[in-house]
């Protein structure tokens, strides 16, 4: 990447309360965990944290309670390297997520928002880091009139990602401002009303709302699709995943700290997919996204230069 760029992220910041589990309980279930864990987690925290390791002076907006939680997860965004000075101490429980991990790393996840359901517009120190950035990046886990209001205060020069999860119907306000956007198949599938396996209509029309759609695919990649032009597939690393919690918020703010520091969507991309594939290697949210370096020597073995062949990816 080049100088840092400045990227704003606007979204929640939750406990995230962790069990290793055989395998996903199914309803009226009960299974022994081997483990438990506490960590920092949250849709906006784990990207701007992301952001934040890929070299992008990152600014984070939203809410934690006035509890112990609140205290922890501002030092462990400080620690990371993120501004919180945008981040405010409400009156409301910290946000709380409880999550499964079964031994295939995959995941199931419920979120009490807490304090996440009390942000709101932003304030004007709020919305002159908005227009002052590079990059404004959101998701769904807080009020949308607060996604709407923080996008509508970027200026020309701001490009504004949202990645729309969890997944929900959007309003033409919302649908207007966004640059870029990032859905895995299911949020796409449920955006468009498209039925299952119709994947490449759903993109089309998700093109015919927005100027450019990032579509997540897992383990199989991602696929960049840009207006007037062919799409372009993006394969992953081949990696054994313990635990996917943080793989597509790693993906997120690594591509925004990307576009923020001068690289184009398609690099940015495979820039996204190297850091999510060495996330799903190790455990948790936050704890998992990984440096700047990192994520460079995975692009360099997985995309290298024409003329080279891919080597083996980094376990």
């Amino acid at each position: 990447m080049t100088a840092a760029g400045t990227v704003v992220v606007v979204g929640s910041v939750n406990l995230d309360l962790a069990v290793r589990v055989p395998r996903i309980a199914g309803p009226g279930e009960t299974l022994l965990a081997s483990s438990m864990s506490r960590s920092g987690g949250g849709k906006g925290a784990n990207q701007a944290v992301a952001a934040a390791r890929a070299g992008a002076d990152t600014s984070f907006l939203g809410c934690v309670g006035d509890d112990d939680d609140g205290v922890r997860l501002r030092v462990a965004l400080t620690t990371s390297g993120v501004r919180t000075d945008l981040l405010a101490t409400v009156g409301a429980p910290t946000g709380t997520a409880l999550i499964s991990v079964d031994d295939r790393g995959e995941n199931a996840i419920v979120v009490v928002p807490g304090a996440n359901a009390v942000v709101r517009a932003p304030n004007p120190d709020q919305r002159a880091r908005i227009a002052a950035a590079d990059v404004l990046l959101a998701q769904l886990e807080i009020p949308q009139a607060a996604v709407i209001a923080a996008a509508r205060a970027r200026t020309p020069g701001t490009a504004f990602i949202l990645n729309a999860a969890p997944s929900a119907p959007l309003p033409d306000e919302l649908w207007s401002l966004i640059d870029i956007l990032v859905v895995n198949q299911h949020e796409a599938l449920d955006l468009c009303g498209t039925v299952a396996g119709h994947l490449e209509r759903a993109t089309t029309s998700l093109l015919e709302r927005v100027p450019v759609v990032i579509l997540t695919l897992g383990s199989a990649g991602a696929v960049l699709a840009r207006r007037g032009a062919a799409p372009v597939t993006v394969p992953a690393p081949t990696v054994t995943a313990v635990d996917t919690t943080a793989a597509g918020d790693t993906f997120c703010g690594v591509v925004a700290a990307a576009l923020a520091c001068g690289q184009d969507l398609l690099e940015a991309v495979r820039l996204g997919s190297a850091a999510a594939s060495l996330a799903v290697q190790r455990t948790g949210a936050q704890d998992s996204v990984p440096t700047q370096a990192e994520t460079r020597a995975q692009r360099d073995v997985t995309y290298p230069p024409p003329g080279r062949a891919p080597q083996e990816a980094r376990a």
